[in-house]
Formats: C-alpha cells, structure tokens, sequence
C-alpha cells in the first residue's frame, strides 16, 4: 500500500510543481514587462520596437533567431527568454537593468550572436536577452584616427564605415564580418593584423557601459581596474557595454594576400612543423593562419581522404617586399609571384570571408551570416610546438571527423 501511495503522490507532487514553475514564469514575465513600462514611460516614449514578448509579439522569434548562428541552440527545447528589449539609447539599458535586478531576471547580452556555445541567448533559469542591434552607430575621426562604434555593430559595418573615410587606415579585428563589435572587444579579437597591432581589444581607448547599479561609465569614471577587465575579460561579466572608442591604425594603400593549399603528398606535416616554430619570428607585417581540413582523394591506401593545409596569409606591402621575406623566413614553402595577389586592406576584409573576386564592399554590411550550420567548435592554445608525430596523430582524427579547423 505505501508503494501504491507513492505511486499516485510523485505525479501530483511533479504536477503541481510544473504549474508552479509555470506559474512563477508568467509572473516573472509580468512583472518585469509591468517594471519596464512604467520606468520607461517616465523617461522616453515607448516604441514599439522596443520590447519583444514571448507571450504576445508576432515578430519575437524573428527577432530572437536573427543573431542565431548556431542552430543547435534553437530547438523547440531550447530555453527562451520572456522578453527581448532592443535599446536604442541608454536609458533604455540602465531600465532594463534595474528591473531585472529588481524581479531576479538573469540577462543575457547580445551583438552580434557568435558565441560558440548559445551564451548570448539561453539561460536554465528565467532571463531577458538585451540585443544591442540597434546600438551600431559608428562614428570615425580620420583626422585624431580614432571611432566610436556601438557595440551592436558588426566587424564588417566597422571596416566598410572606416574605409568610407579613409583608404589608409584599418581597424585590428577578426576576420568574419558578421560578428559583432561589443563580443568581440570584450573578448580579445584575434584578426590579420594581431602581430603588428595585437588583439582588437589592444586597440581601445575609452567605453561607455552601463553597471550593475544602472549608471552610465565611462573610462574615467568606471577607474582603471574595470576598465582593464571589460577589454577582453568578457565585457557582460561587469556590465552592458554601450559603445567603444578605439585607436585605428595605418594601413598601406596595397597589402598582398596569398592563399597556398599543400596536402600530405607535399610533405604537410614537415611543413606545419616548421611553420609553429617560426610563426612568432616573422615580420611583424605578415600573418600567415593554417586551415586544416580532410579532403577526398583516389588513393585507396589512404581511406580515400587525405588532410589539405592552407597557407592563408596577409602581408601589409606589396608583393615585391613580401617573396624576400618569404624566401628568409620560410622557403620550404616555395612562395611565387604567381601565388600572390594585391589589393586595397578593405578589399582583404572580402577575401578573408570567401566573397567571390570583384563583390562590392557593400556586403560587409550584411548582417546576415552566409551559412547557419550546426557545429561545436573550441580553441585551446599549446605551450609547445606539436611534434611530427602528434599532428600525424591529429591527421588521423580529422579523417575520421571532418570538418574545419
């Protein structure tokens, strides 16, 4: 009889916990919309493009998928946020703020959507999600070489916006013009140009960010020590990111690019080898990144699939300057003129995402990602460089896993 009784009681007990849990969910959803209403009212005009609810907004799934990147985050079982709030001016970050904090709303912070993982856009527990898209302003001062980009700016409107003003300077950052600005500062910023300028997040002068409190900073009034920490710390640990100014940096009117493919019949592993233990010591004006990816081939011995390396590269100078420093540095290469290409930095900008030659600048503003595929991806970093023997091991894997990397 005890077991008949439980039986019966662990799926009321589960039952009327679900209704709670459902329950406290539309509370939680009224509330914070009621909060944000009232606060904003007194403040601004309410647009109705501002606040997106799951409960009775047409237009709240286009607006949580558009920044999707990764639809392994976007089942019918994936968490959803109550609300989605869209600013377009401070006030509207420092409301949302305070109302979350006061109803135990977690947020989630998003420009551009890249996070590997779904950060941006999921939580285990209740949260609203604060989309920045609005936020992209960009500002560039040609003369004091500087710009103010909203952190809701994509990598691509930020070279297309520089190079509107100016065909001689650049800006540090990555390589995908889709990801967005406040992400990637607040996260480091690898990019070609990292050995001669450092990490995007090198490059900032000043912020302004919203605090926990809901007051506006900037890099004088937030101090040093925060200021330190949102330039590659992970700027959503310590506040909402609002716009960043950065230093822009001299480009030359012609880089060269090169992109050389060597498969493991042309000795790729002595070739990688070589390339970790001299990738550091190159001039400081060229970057050479590998691509690795298994390939079909018709040798049956193989398992028909061999492993492919690109040698992808950016030199900023002519290609004149280049096979010299190519021939010093790293000859087992066999670098030629005919392998080379030059063109303007913001052209490089195309090349590097894979547009078709000839595309016009116009679509680094695009905020659209070319491709939305499913994927796990991570990056670790190594001490020592790889022996032959262990990337023999890692060719082996990558057979058998495919895929980018």
């Amino acid at each position: 009889m005890k077991f008949a009784f439980s039986s019966l009681i662990f799926p009321s007990i589960f039952l009327f916990l679900s209704l709670f849990s459902l329950a406290t969910s539309d509370n939680t959803h009224d509330n914070f919309l009621q909060c944000l209403s009232q606060n904003l009212s007194n403040t601004t005009s309410i647009d109705t493009n501002l606040i997106y609810s799951a409960i009775n907004e047409s237009s709240y799934s286009s607006i949580l998928n558009f920044s999707i990147q990764n639809p392994r985050f976007n089942s019918p079982s994936t968490p959803k946020p109550v609300v989605i709030v869209t600013p377009t001016l401070a006030s509207h970050v420092q409301t949302a703020i305070r109302c979350s904090s006061k109803h135990g709303v977690q947020i989630r912070i998003r420009s551009g959507g890249h996070d590997y993982e779904g950060l941006s856009y999921i939580s285990d527990v209740p949260f609203v999600i604060i989309d920045l898209f609005n936020l992209r302003t960009i500002e560039v001062d040609v003369e004091n070489r500087t710009a103010w980009i909203g952190a809701g700016a994509t990598l691509g409107e930020v070279y297309y916006r520089i190079a509107e003003k100016s065909r001689t300077l650049g800006f540090p950052a990555g390589v995908c013009p889709t990801v967005g600005v406040g992400g990637h500062l607040s996260g480091g910023g690898y990019g070609t140009m990292l050995r001669k300028y450092g990490l995007a997040a090198d490059n900032v002068i000043d912020a302004q960010l919203v605090d926990f409190e809901g007051r506006v900073l900037d890099r004088e009034s937030m101090g040093e020590d925060l200021f330190w920490a949102i330039c590659g710390g992970g700027g959503a640990s310590f506040g909402v990111v609002l716009k960043w100014k950065v230093q822009l940096v001299s480009v030359p009117s012609n880089v060269t690019v090169f992109s050389i493919n060597r498969n493991l019949e042309q000795n790729t592993t002595q070739l990688v080898h070589r390339w970790q233990q001299i990738a550091n010591k190159f001039h400081e004006d060229l970057f050479i990144r590998l691509i690795l990816q298994a390939i079909s081939t018709t040798d049956q011995d193989s398992g028909n699939k061999t492993i492919q390396v690109t040698f992808n590269s950016l030199f900023l100078g002519g290609v004149d300057r280049l096979l010299p420093l190519m021939q010093e540095s790293f000859p087992e290469l066999g670098l030629v003129r005919e392998d080379c290409t030059e063109m303007s930095w913001i052209e490089s900008t195309l090349y590097f995402e894979g547009f078709p030659s000839g595309s016009p600048l116009e679509v680094l503003l695009d905020r659209v990602p070319r491709s939305r595929l499913s994927f796990k991806a991570k990056s670790d970093y190594v001490k020592e460089p790889i022996p032959e023997t262990g990337l023999e091991g890692i060719w082996e894997m990558k057979k058998k896993l495919g895929g980018l990397s």
